[in-house]
């Protein structure tokens, strides 16, 4: 059985970034979907502003690149009236990871995988870290 697995915003930053001392696991997690060994997803809203961020330390022609690359093995989680609903329903006190949190339950995701988990607690969808995420996929 293949995991379906939310990637939040911050894990694929981690990994395009090369953020230290995040960017071992982000870029793992990144290779795991690629390869398959689990189905990656990301919320419609992360794209957007993954192209804002990332635009902003390289060209906007190269972060275009990146995200077609992305789009190859990573699902789009959509962003729909149902999801704001969800969202706005939940405890979350940021809404953003709250449409994060609707948008995994929305797809059935196994796990949403965040380095931000305590803004994550009343996640209808169990949360882990990119190492716990990591750990996990060795012993299957």
């Amino acid at each position: 059985m293949v995991l379906r697995v939310l990637i939040d915003l911050n894990v694929l930053l981690d990994a395009l970034q090369q953020r230290k001392p995040f960017a071992w696991e982000a870029g793992e997690i990144l290779a795991a979907a690629e390869t398959g060994a689990l189905e990656g997803w990301w919320a419609a809203h992360h794209v957007t502003t993954l192209f804002y961020l990332y635009a902003k330390g390289v060209s906007s022609r190269e972060a275009r690149r990146v995200l077609t690359e992305l789009m190859i093995f990573l699902k789009v989680a959509p962003i729909t009236q149902g999801v704001i609903e969800r969202a706005l329903q939940l405890p979350l006190k940021d809404f953003e990871d709250a449409v994060t949190a609707a948008a995994s339950a929305e797809i059935g995701a196994s796990y949403l995988v965040t380095r931000n988990q305590k803004d994550f607690a009343e996640s209808p969808v169990p949360v882990l870290s990119p190492v716990e995420l990591l750990k996990l996929l060795s012993s299957l």
